[in-house]
């Protein structure tokens, strides 16, 4: 084994190998003239002349010697001491490195648009697999007893869209419940040659094709473009919950969750290892003991990781940096985007670009499954919710007021060549609606703006159902500064073949001059979808009020059987 930098380890490299030991070179300035304060006839006279002279003097001298010498020698050490610190960096950039484990995604979530100022939002599928691949992960999960430490990548049990917006302002996770019934496109895993020609199943048996079939099959149902995915398993979980220190989270009520063997008192606790794996997997025990409510107590979850890792001196101690990038990389599958550690850490920057009040999580709308009343499928509101996410949409400013990343232009900070005066822009504006009257409306609007008088109006060749904002060559500076007159998203400027800006009034703006605010799709969007945002710390996990557990094969609500099981510790104990 050699060490960092470049000799084996544990042995010293001498510069100078070939001094004899307590042998003394003359320094540089030290080789000087011989004057009246050295007699001639070497060092053996000079030192008999300072002893008849009673040596005070030459005593003196000697120390500065030693000094130079001591200051060498420390700058020696702090030179040694910078390539070893450089060093050990390197190491431990490497060392990150060798942790991750990467697999391609091979374009199977689709593609990302850019905005009009060029930015482009990240879509994330994280998933937290069910797979017993390890000792440990056995010892964690249990069922191994009959099939042992299995292969494969299991079953997606936990399966979250994360979206970060193109100006990095806002960020949305929609969690998908596992029992949801979908059509899974056909898949190949060339890890390990599965395949499938496709089939109508559960949303999380598609991770058994892969990575990239999981992805492919989000991509179908939603039709958010997914750029990556990160994966983890049990173990993951503890690392993680370890490497801050523990997430602090609370419940409404006792609970004793007799399958994922939670059991916590009422109240706040703070979470470490096997506990927060059990709080993650209880289904059991919140909600309706179905993975609906599981999904909402994993929000809770992650809103006060989040927090944690924002607070103060978590990301600022060397210590605590190194224990959650060691198991962060240890714990995680990654696509190939996502493959290093210098990728990793431009993600992170971009998620701590993200104020906790602009982070929404919600849980996709479902409804029974008409075919079987254990499983569910795509309910009412949730094609909004993918319709938003996919257009870029915050789904709240976590102020209350209007939401200024519904428009992304609104919100944004122009680059330079977006600032062209409004006087100097005359807008074409062509009613797409059945609604007379609207493109005089808002090019009278305009013109109040500042725009110049030479704006026009008339009827489109066509109805639309969508606004559109189209700009010639060398135009888009023009067709920024009217879109962010009118509050009009980025999402709906489009490049054009012709001169100038054109705007087409569609059904989507029937009234008012300004584009109507995304609060009331946000609105629908989020309808039953249980959202909340990450700086809510008040929030409690709602125990289930049913029989969802069962003590010594009597049915009971986790309450009783905390109540019942006076013997097993809390787990937080």
């Amino acid at each position: 084994m050699s060490d960092p930098w470049g000799g084996p380890a544990g042995q010293a490299t001498r510069s100078r190998s070939d001094r004899v030991p307590g042998q003394r070179m003359p320094a540089a300035d030290e080789t000087r003239p011989a004057d009246e304060t050295r007699p001639a006839g070497g060092r053996a006279a000079a030192r008999q002349a300072a002893r008849n002279q009673g040596g005070r003097g030459a005593r003196r001298a000697r120390p500065a010697g030693r000094g130079r010498r001591f200051l060498k020698i420390a700058g020696i050490s702090l030179a040694l001491l910078m390539v070893v610190t450089a060093g050990a960096g390197w190491w431990f950039y490497q060392h990150l490195n060798g942790n991750i484990v990467s697999v391609p995604l091979d374009g199977k979530g689709g593609t990302e648009k850019a905005d009009a100022f060029g930015r482009t939002p990240i879509n994330i599928l994280v998933m937290g697999s069910d797979a017993r691949t390890s000792k440990t992960d056995c010892k964690l999960g249990g069922g191994c007893s009959q099939t042992g430490v299995q292969s494969g990548y299991g079953n997606a049990d936990v399966e979250m869209v994360v979206h970060i917006s193109a100006d990095r302002s806002n960020a949305t996770v929609m969690s998908i419940p596992r029992d949801t019934m979908v059509d899974v496109p056909a898949c190949k895993n060339t890890e390990n040659n599965t395949a499938t020609s496709g089939y109508y199943g559960q949303i999380n048996s598609a991770l058994q094709y892969g990575p990239a079939c999981q992805v492919a099959t989000v991509h179908q149902l939603t039709g958010i473009p997914i750029d990556h995915f990160v994966k983890l398993d049990f173990s993951g979980v503890v690392k993680m919950s370890d490497a801050v220190g523990g997430v602090s989270v609370c419940v409404n009520s006792n609970v004793y969750d007799t399958y994922s063997h939670l059991k916590l008192s009422k109240g706040s606790h703070t979470l470490k290892g096997q506990a927060a794996l059990e709080f993650v997997r209880s289904r059991h025990g919140f909600g309706d003991g179905s993975d609906l409510g599981r999904t909402v107590s994993q929000h809770i979850f992650l809103s006060a990781m989040i927090r944690k890792f924002k607070s103060a001196g978590t990301l600022t101690d060397p210590t605590a940096v190194y224990s959650l990038a060691d198991a962060a990389t240890k714990a995680l599958t990654v696509d190939d985007g996502l493959g290093s550690i210098k990728k990793l850490v431009a993600l992170a920057d971009d998620v701590n670009k993200v104020p906790t009040k602009r982070m929404t999580f919600t849980t996709m709308q479902t409804a029974p499954d008409p075919q079987n009343s254990n499983r569910v499928v795509v309910g009412e509101g949730a094609k909004e919710l993918f319709a938003t996410i996919a257009d870029d949409q915050s789904l709240t400013t976590g102020s209350g007021k209007k939401s200024a990343a519904a428009s992304a232009t609104a919100s944004a900070k122009p680059t330079a060549t977006a600032t062209v005066p409004a006087a100097q822009i005359a807008v074409t504006v062509e009613n797409g609606t059945t609604v007379t009257g609207r493109a005089s409306a808002i090019a009278t609007a305009l013109v109040n703006h500042g725009f110049s008088s030479g704006t026009t109006t008339g009827n489109a060749p066509s109805s639309a159902t969508t606004t559109t904002l189209t700009y010639g060559s060398g135009d888009k500076a023009e067709a920024q500064t009217v879109a962010k007159a009118l509050d009009l998203p980025s999402s709906h400027l489009k490049a054009g073949t012709g001169t100038g800006v054109t705007l087409v009034i569609g059904g989507d703006w029937t009234t008012g001059t300004s584009y109507p605010s995304a609060s009331a799709d946000a609105k629908a969007a989020t309808a039953n979808a249980n959202a909340s945002t990450a700086d809510d710390s008040k929030t409690c996990a709602k125990v289930s009020q049913y029989k969802t557990v069962s003590l010594n094969g009597v049915p009971m609500t986790p309450a009783q059987a905390y109540a019942a099981a006076t013997g097993t510790p809390d787990s937080d104990k």
